[in-house]
C-alpha cells in the first residue's frame, strides 16, 4: 500500500525540475534557433501546468484508488520522458557552446559533433510532439477520474544540518530487559556456562531488538568479560557460506579471499578456538534447523562461556537454536514511549511549555502502539514544529487507518515519508536500489544523487555537494538513516525503513536478486545488482525490457575498508547491452578486471556519473571527452591507466575526478578550464604551457584530497604562487611530491615549497622527495591548528627537521629518509618561548631510514614529571637508524607500543612507560634487553647474534607476556624459566633460527596455545605433547634432529586441544605417539619432506572426529593409510610425491568419505604417477567438488568411467601433464563450471575453439582457463616470467580475454590489425622481469588466431 504514496510525491519534485529546464535560457534559445514551432514548447508547459494543479489531489486519491495510481505511474513515466528530452536539448546546446568556446582539435571530433547534431535536429520536433501528445492525453483523463484542482498539499520542513540527533544518546524503558541478559552473559554458573550458548531476543519489527543488543554489546562489563566480540547483520537471506564469511571477517583482522565454504568454516573454527567470544547475529529469519546446525559448527570451539545473541521477530527461529533462555522484548509502556517521543519532538525533551502540543502528542503516542521506532520517527517528524495545526494534521491523517496489506510498514513510517519535503522524496526512494544492510558513505551517495538530478539548486552560488550534505543529514535527523555500528563514516537503513523505500519506489527502481527478473518493466529507470565472480550475459537479459534506464549500478556487500574481490564481466554488457541504454545517467562498472569502455561511450549524452574504479582499464576512449554532462569520473585504483584523453578540458561540468592509484604520468592540457572541478585527487606538473602548476590556480573550488607530483618541473618558483593553494580553504589533505629519480638539485626548491603554502584549514600534509637543505617556516607553524597528520618522506638533503612540536592537533608524525640529519634538537620541539607542551596531541611517531642520525636531544623540560614533550604518545617506531646513540625521551606516560629495528648503536635503557604493552626489537644492541617494561603483553626480539639468554624477567610472576617471538639468536642457549609457582600468561611462542637453544620444558610454558619451531632446538629429538595440554597450533619445521611426537608413559591425551599440526622438512622424523594421536579437536594435519616417516598416526578414524584437512607431501616411505582408513569428516586431501602410497591408491577407500570435497594429486617426478588414464572407476567419491591433477608425466587420457560418477565436480585443474591429449570421451560432468589447464601442450592444441578435436568435450563449460608456457628462444616471441593466462570461454558466454603477467624487456608489444568480429579481448600486463621464455601457441576464439609480437 505504501507504494501508492510514490507517484504524486515524487512527481511534484520531478515536475519542478521539468519547469526549470523548460524555462532555462539554453533550452529556449536552442529551440528558437532550430526553427521548432514555439507553440510546441508552449503546449508542453501548458500540459505540465494543468497536470500539476491536480497533483495534490492525485497524491491523496492514489492511496485508495488503483485507477488513479495507474494514471500517476503513467504520468511519471511521461514526465521522465519529457525530462530526458529537455536534457538532450540542453546537452546539444552545450555541445555548440563547447565547440564555440574551445574549438575542436581534430576533424574527426568535429565530424562526430556535426553528425550527432544533425541526427538529433531531424528528430527534435517529432520527439517534442510525442511527449506533448502523451501529457495532453493524461490531462484529458483528469475530469473522468474526478481529480480536483487546488487541493492543499502537506507542509514540510527542511531540517537544519546542525540538528542531527545521535541515535545512541539514550534508550528508554529497557533497563529491566537489559539487566537479566547482561547477568546471564556474565554468569559463572556451571549450568548456564555451556559452550557458545545462544540467547535470542525475540520481538516484532521496530520494537528495539537491535538497539537493546547494541547497548549490551557496548556495556563496559561485557567488553571486559569477553576476549572477542563481533557483530554481524544477517537479514532475510540465510546463506550459510556468506554469513560464515561475514562472521570470519568480523572476528579476524586478516583478509579472507577464499570462496570455498569448507575452508572458510575451518578458518572460523580455528580463530574461535580457545577464545571466549560474544557474537551478535542481528535480524535472523531462518527457520531451518539444518541450516542453523551447519552455521553453528565453528561456534562449538570457543571456550566455555562464549555466547551468541540472536535478534529475531519469530520465536520459531529462536527455538531451533536450542537456546539457554529466550528473552521476549515487549512494547514500551505508554510512559516510556512518551519520553522517547518527547526527547525527539521537543528541545531537550521538555514539553511542559506546550500543553496543547503535549495533549496531541499523547494521542499520537497511542498510535505508535509502544514501538520505539515509531515513537522516535514520529518525534523526529514533529521536531521543532510548534504549530498546533501541524500536529493535528498528522493526528487526523487517514494513513493511520489504511490497511497494511500483510506488509510490515508502520503507518508512522509512511507518515514520516509523506511529510518529507519533495526534494527528499526522490532521494529517499533511491535507497531501494541498495540491498538491506548496505553501508553508505555520504560523499559517494551525494555524488550519485547529483548524477541522478535529485539535488535542487535555489541559486547558482549554492554548491550541489553542500545541498546534498544537507539532504543526507536531514534524513539522518529524521531517523531514516542511522550510523553504522562499526564505522563513524558509514550509515545504514533500518530494515523497516528500507521496506518502505522499496515499496515507495515501486516499478521505477529494480534491484536484481534471486528470481525476480519478471518484475522489471519498461518504466524501470534505476537498476542495480550485487557483483558475482563471473557475470554471464544471461544475468542481464532482463534489461531488454528497460530501454529507458538511467542507472546501471554494480554493488558489493563488503566492509568499506576492505580490499574488494576480483570480478569479471561479459563484454556484452559494455559493448552491446549498454549501447542500447542511451538515457543512462549513472554507470558503475567498478572492480571488473576485464572491463573496457566502448569507443561510442561519447553517445551517452545524459551520463553524469561514471565509475570504472579498480579495473584493469588501460585507456579511456577519446569520445569520453564528449560526455559534456559528466560530473563524476571515478578512475581510482586503475593501476594500468597511464594517461587521460587530451580533450578533458571539454568536460566543463566535471566536478569530481578521482585518479588516485593510477599510473598517469602527464595531465591533459588546460585542466584549469574545468572550473567546476572540486575533486582532483592527483595533479602531475608538466613543463609546457597548459600543463604547468598554474593550471591549479584556475581551479578555485578544489577540496578534499590532492597529490601534486613532479614538482621538479616548476622551474620558476614564482609560478608556484599561481597555484593559489593558500586560497583553497576546502583542501584537507595535501601531498607535495618531487620525482625521486630526479638527481638535479634545484636551488629554488625551498622557494617552490614556500610558495605552495596551503590554507591553515589543512588536516594532513605529506612532503616527498624534497631536496633542499631546510624547510620554509610555514611547515610546522602553529597557525595550522587543524593538522592531525604529517608525513615527511625521503627529504635526503635536509640537515634538520622542521619545527613541528607546536602543531596543537598533530596526532601522527612519520619522518623517513632524512639522510643528512645528525641531531634532532630543540628546534624540533618548536619555539622555546611558547607555553604549549610540544607534541601535546601526538599519538604515533615514526622515524625510519635516518642513516646519519646520532643524537635525539631531550626537550628542555624533560626532567619534570609534568610538562614533558609527547604526553599523549601511544606508539613510537625507530627503524634503520644505524648511528643513533645516547638516550631516548624518558617520560612517555601514554606509550603502549615501542618498535626499535636496526638501531645497532642505541644502548640506552628503554623509556619509562608503565603502559607499554607491545615491544619489538630487531638487530639492536643487547643493552636494550637489560630491563624490560613491566606490563608487556607482546614481545618480538630478532637478530641478537651474541646473546646466550633472555632476561629472566620476561616470565616472572609480575609479567604478563602473552606473545613471545624469538628469531635469529644463533648462540642463544635457553629461554627464561620463570617463577616455578607463578601463574603463566604466555600463549603464543615462535622460535626461528635459534639452533642452540634448549627446548623449554618449564611450567610457565604449559598454557601455550600456539607454538612454532623452525630451524631451532637442535637438541630436540622427541616433542612431549603432554606438557602442553592447551596447545591449539603446533608447527615444527626444519628441525633436523626431531624424530617423534611423544606422550609420557601412562599419560592419556583425552584433553589435548590440538587443532592444527604441521611437521615440515624434518628428515629424521619417524613416529607419532604409539597407539595414535588422541586429539578430538584436531582439524588439520600436514606432513611434508619427512623422508623417513612410514606411517600416519594410528586410529585416525576414531581418535580424530573433527579432522578435515590432510596434506602428505614428499613422504616417499608412507605406503598406506592407517588401519580403519581416514576420518569420515575429511574435507580436503592433498598427496604429492608419495610414490609408494600412490601405488596402493585402490586401497584408499575414499568412497566412504562422504564429506570429501577437495582432492589434489601431484608430483615433481614424471614417473611417480605411472598412469596413462586417470582416475580409475570408483577411485574418487561422488562428493568431490574440486579436483587438482599435477605432474602426471605419462597421463594421456582422462578416464571416462572415472569421471562419470563425479556428479558434484565444479572445478577441474590440470597442470604439467605434457602427454595428456584426451578429455573424457563422453564429456565432463554437467556440474563443472570452471576448467583450468596449465602446461598441457598436446591437450591445448586439441582444445582450440570449434576446430580442436576435444573442443566438444568442454564446450558447455562456462569458464575455461588455458595457460601455456614455452621455453624456446626464437626471435619475435613474447618472453614473460609469471604465468600467462589465456581464458577461453565457451559459446555460453563471451567473457574472454587474454592476460599476460610478467615484465617485458624488449620492443613494445602491439596487436597487428583490427580484431575480427567475435575475437577475444587482448590484455597485456607486464609486471615482473622475464627469466624464462614463453609464448602463446594459439588462443581459441571464432578465428583461432595466433598472436605474435
Amino acid at each position: 500500500m505504501a507504494a501508492t504514496l510514490v507517484g504524486g510525491a515524487l512527481l511534484s519534485a520531478t515536475l519542478k525540475v521539468l519547469f526549470e529546464k523548460m524555462a532555462s535560457q539554453e533550452v529556449v534559445n536552442f529551440i528558437r534557433g532550430r526553427k521548432v514551432p514555439a507553440t510546441l514548447l508552449t503546449k508542453l508547459k501548458t500540459s505540465c501546468l494543468t497536470l500539476s494543479k491536480v497533483l495534490n489531489d492525485a497524491k491523496e486519491r492514489e492511496i485508495t484508488d488503483t485507477t488513479v495510481k495507474e494514471w500517476v505511474d503513467e504520468l511519471k513515466d511521461a514526465v521522465y520522458q519529457a525530462e530526458d528530452l529537455l536534457d538532450e536539448i540542453a546537452t546539444e546546446a552545450l555541445r555548440c557552446q563547447v565547440e564555440a568556446d574551445f574549438g575542436t582539435s581534430t576533424s574527426k571530433v568535429r565530424n562526430y559533433i556535426s553528425t550527432s547534431y544533425d541526427r538529433f535536429r531531424g528528430k527534435l520536433e517529432s520527439k517534442i510532439e510525442e511527449v506533448v501528445d502523451k501529457l495532453e492525453n493524461l490531462a484529458s483523463q483528469t475530469n473522468a477520474m474526478g481529480l480536483r484542482e487546488g487541493v492543499e498539499g502537506r507542509s514540510s520542513q527542511r531540517f537544519p544540518a546542525t540538528s542531527v540527533i545521535d541515535p545512541e544518546t539514550k534508550i528508554y524503558g529497557r533497563e529491566h530487559d537489559e539487566e537479566p541478559i547482561v547477568k546471564l552473559l556474565l554468569s559463572k554458573d556451571v549450568a548456564s556456562n555451556i559452550h557458545s550458548g545462544v540467547i535470542p531476543i525475540v520481538g516484532m519489527g521496530g520494537v528495539g531488538k537491535t538497539t537493546l543488543a547494541r547497548n549490551i554489546y557496548n556495556n563496559q562489563n561485557i567488553i571486559e568479560h569477553f576476549s572477542l566480540k563481533a557483530w554481524v547483520c544477517v537479514s532475510e537471506e540465510f546463506d550459510v557460506p556468506k554469513i560464515t564469511k561475514k562472521i570470519l571477517e568480523a572476528v579476524s583482522p586478516q583478509k579472507h579471499d577464499n570462496t570455498d565454504f569448507n575452508k572458510i568454516q575451518i578458518d572460523l573454527k580455528n580463530f574461535l578456538m580457545g577464545k571466549k567470544f560474544l557474537l551478535i547475529l542481528d535480524d535472523v529469519w531462518n527457520e531451518k534447523y539444518d541450516d542453523w546446525e551447519l552455521l553453528s559448527i565453528p561456534f562449538k570451539y570457543g571456550t566455555s562461556g562464549s555466547r551468541i545473541i540472536v535478534t529475531t521477530r519469530n520465536e520459531s527461529v529462536a527455538s531451533i537454536m536450542r537456546p539457554i533462555q529466550i528473552f521476549h522484548l515487549n512494547k514500551l509502556s505508554k510512559e516510556d514511549c512518551w519520553l522517547l517521543f518527547a526527547n525527539h519532538a521537543f528541545e531537550n525533551g521538555k514539553s511542559d511549555a506546550y500543553p496543547e502540543l503535549k495533549r496531541i502528542g499523547e494521542e499520537l503516542i497511542k498510535k505508535c502502539d509502544g514501538l520505539p521506532l515509531a515513537a522516535k520517527t514520529l518525534g523526529c517528524l514533529l521536531h521543532s514544529k510548534l504549530d498546533v495545526e501541524d500536529w493535528n494534521k498528522i493526528l487526523k491523517s487517514e494513513i493511520w487507518s489504511l490497511p497494511n496489506g500483510g506488509g510490515n510498514i508502520l503507518p508512522v513510517l509512511r507518515l514520516s515519508y509523506n511529510y518529507l519535503p519533495s526534494h527528499l522524496k526522490r532521494c529517499f526512494a533511491y535507497f531501494s536500489i541498495f540491498p538491506k544492510n548496505y553501508l553508505f558513505k555520504k560523499e559517494k551517495l551525494v555524488q550519485l544523487w547529483m548524477g541522478e538530478g535529485f539535488l535542487q539548486q535555489y541559486n547558482k552560488n549554492e554548491e550541489m555537494e553542500v545541498i546534498g550534505d544537507e539532504y543526507f543529514l536531514d534524513l539522518v535527523s529524521r531517523s531514516l538513516l542511522q550510523r553504522s555500528n562499526g564505522s563513524k563514516l558509514c550509515f545504514l537503513m533500518h530494515d523497516l525503513v528500507h521496506d518502505l523505500a522499496k515499496s515507495i519506489s515501486g516499478k521505477f527502481c529494480f534491484r536484481l536478486e534471486g528470481d525476480n527478473t519478471n518484475k522489471i518493466i519498461d518504466k524501470t529507470r534505476h537498476f542495480s545488482y550485487l557483483r558475482t565472480k563471473y557475470e554471464t550475459p544471461e544475468k542481464f537479459n532482463v534489461l531488454c525490457k528497460a530501454k529507458n534506464l538511467r542507472t546501471f549500478n554494480s554493488l558489493e556487500m563488503e566492509k568499506e575498508d576492505e580490499v574488494k574481490g576480483t570480478f569479471y564481466l561479459t563484454k556484452k554488457v559494455p559493448h552491446d547491452l549498454l549501447l542500447k541504454l542511451r538515457f543512462l545517467r549513472v554507470l558503475s562498472l567498478s572492480h571488473y578486471h576485464n572491463i573496457e569502455l566502448p569507443e561510442s561511450i561519447g553517445d551517452f549524452k545524459h551520463l553524469r556519473y561514471l565509475d570504472v574504479s579498480f579495473t584493469e582499464i588501460e585507456k579511456l576512449p577519446k569520445s569520453t571527452c564528449m560526455l559534456l554532462n559528466l560530473q563524476t569520473l571515478n578512475l581510482s585504483g586503475c593501476k594500468f591507466l597511464v594517461k587521460l584523453p587530451k580533450n578533458m578540458r571539454n568536460l566543463i561540468n566535471l566536478r569530481h575526478l578521482h585518479i588516485s592509484g593510477t599510473s598517469i604520468k602527464n595531465m591533459p592540457i588546460h585542466m584549469g578550464r574545468l572550473q567546476c572541478l572540486q575533486t582532483l585527487s592527483k595533479f602531475v606538473v608538466g613543463k609546457d604551457i597548459g600543463f604547468r602548476i598554474e593550471e591549479l590556480g584556475k581551479l578555485s573550488n578544489l577540496r578534499g584530497v590532492i597529490v601534486i607530483s613532479n614538482l621538479q618541473n616548476v622551474i620558476n618558483s614564482t609560478k608556484a604562487l599561481e597555484a593559489k593553494l593558500k586560497d583553497k580553504e576546502h583542501l584537507k589533505e595535501l601531498t607535495l611530491e618531487w620525482d625521486a629519480a630526479n638527481e638535479i638539485i634545484s636551488q629554488s626548491e625551498r622557494d617552490v615549497l614556500n610558495n605552495l603554502q596551503p590554507h591553515t584549514s589543512l588536516t594532513k600534509l605529506v612532503i616527498r622527495n624534497y631536496n633542499d637543505t631546510g624547510f620554509p617556516n610555514w611547515v610546522g607553524d602553529s597557525s595550522f591548528s587543524n593538522i592531525t597528520v604529517v608525513h615527511l618522506n625521503s627529504c635526503r638533503k635536509c640537515s634538520s627537521l622542521p619545527s613541528l612540536g607546536q602543531l596543537p592537533s598533530l596526532q601522527e608524525l612519520f619522518i623517513f629518509g632524512f639522510d643528512e640529519v645528525v641531531t634532532v634538537d630543540a628546534d624540533f620541539y618548536g619555539s622555546g618561548s611558547s607555553t604549549i607542551t610540544p607534541f601535546q596531541s601526538l599519538k604515533i611517531l615514526r622515524f625510519e631510514a635516518m642513516l646519519k642520525w646520532e643524537k635525539w636531544s631531550p626537550y628542555h623540560g624533560e626532567g619534570e614529571d609534568e610538562g614533558g614533550a609527547f604526553p599523549s604518545l601511544q606508539e613510537l617506531y625507530l627503524e634503520e637508524c644505524p648511528k643513533l646513540s645516547g638516550s631516548l625521551p624518558k617520560h612517555l606516560p601514554s606509550l603502549t607500543k615501542l618498535e626499535i629495528n636496526e638501531c645497532e648503536q642505541l644502548e640506552t635503557s628503554l623509556p619509562t612507560a608503565p603502559s607499554i604493552r607491545k615491544l619489538q626489537l630487531r638487530d639492536c644492541s643487547d643493552a636494550l634487553l637489560k630491563e624490560l617494561p613491566p606490563a608487556l603483553h607482546y614481545l618480538v626480539v630478532t637478530g641478537f647474534k651474541n646473546l646466550e639468554s633472555l632476561p629472566e624477567g620476561v616470565m616472572d610472576h609480575n609479567n604478563c607476556v602473552e606473545w613471545l617471538q624469538i628469531y635469529d639468536f644463533p648462540v642463544l642457549k635457553s629461554l627464561p624459566r620463570g617463577g616455578l609457582s607463578s601463574p603463566t600468561t604466555l600463549k603464543y611462542l615462535f622460535i626461528r633460527d635459534c639452533e642452540e637453544v634448549e627446548f623449554p620444558m618449564y611450567p610457565c610454558y604449559s598454557s601455550l596455545k600456539q607454538l612454532e619451531i623452525e630451524n631451532s632446538c637442535n637438541s630436540l629429538k622427541s616433542f612431549p605433547l603432554d606438557i602442553f595440554p592447551k596447545l591449539h597450533y603446533l608447527i615444527i619445521e626444519r628441525c633436523s634432529n626431531m624424530e617423534s611426537l611423544s606422550v609420557s608413559e601412562g599419560h592419556h591425551l583425552t584433553d589435548l586441544h590440538l587443532l592444527q599440526l604441521k611437521i615440515k622438512n624434518c628428515p629424521n622424523f619417524v613416529a607419532f605417539p604409539s597407539g595414535g594421536l588422541s586429539a578430538p579437536n584436531l582439524s588439520e594435519l600436514e606432513v611434508s619432506d619427512c623422508s623417513l616417516l612410514n606411517s600416519l598416526p594410528e586410529n585416525m578414524h576414531t581418535f580424530l572426529p573433527s579432522f578435515q584437512i590432510l596434506r602428505i607431501i614428499n613422504c616417499p616411505q608412507i605406503e598406506s593409510f592407517p588401519e580403519g582408513g581416514l576420518p569420515s569428516n575429511l574435507i580436503s586431501l592433498r598427496i604429492k610425491n608419495c610414490k609408494k602410497l600412490i601405488c596402493n591408491r585402490m586401497e584408499w577407500g575414499l568412497q566412504r568419505l562422504h564429506s570429501l570435497k577437495l582432492l589434489g594429486f601431484g608430483s615433481d617426478d614424471p614417473d611417480c604417477w605411472d598412469v596413462e588414464s586417470f582416475p580409475e572407476e570408483y577411485l574418487l567419491p561422488t562428493t568431490v567438488t574440486h579436483l587438482y591433477i599435477c605432474g602426471f608425466g605419462n597421463l594421456r587420457t582422462l578416464d571416462n568411467k572415472g569421471f562419470q560418477h563425479l556428479t558434484s565436480l565444479q572445478h577441474l585443474d590440470i597442470r604439467v601433464c605434457r602427454k595428456l591429449k584426451h578429455m573424457p570421451e563422453e564429456g565432463l560432468p554437467v556440474s563443472i563450471s570452471h576448467i583450468k589447464i596449465d602446461i598441457c601442450p598436446l591437450l591445448t592444441k586439441r582444445l582450440q575453439r570449434k576446430k580442436g578435436k576435444e573442443w566438444r568435450n568442454i564446450a558447455r563449460t562456462p569458464f575455461i582457463e588455458i595457460i601455456e608456457r614455452n621455453t624456446s628462444k626464437k626471435a619475435n616471441q613474447l618472453s614473460i616470467h609469471d604465468p600467462l593466462y589465456a581464458r577461453l570461454i565457451s559459446p555460453l558466454d563471451d567473457l574472454s580475454f587474454l592476460k599476460f603477467r610478467g615484465r617485458w624487456k624488449g620492443p613494445e608489444v602491439h596487436r597487428a590489425g583490427k580484431p575480427a568480429a567475435g575475437s577475444i579481448l587482448l590484455r597485456l600486463r607486464l609486471t615482473d622481469y622475464a627469466k624464462k621464455s614463453s609464448k602463446i601457441l594459439s588462443v581459441g576464439d571464432c578465428q583461432t588466431p595466433t598472436f605474435h609480437c
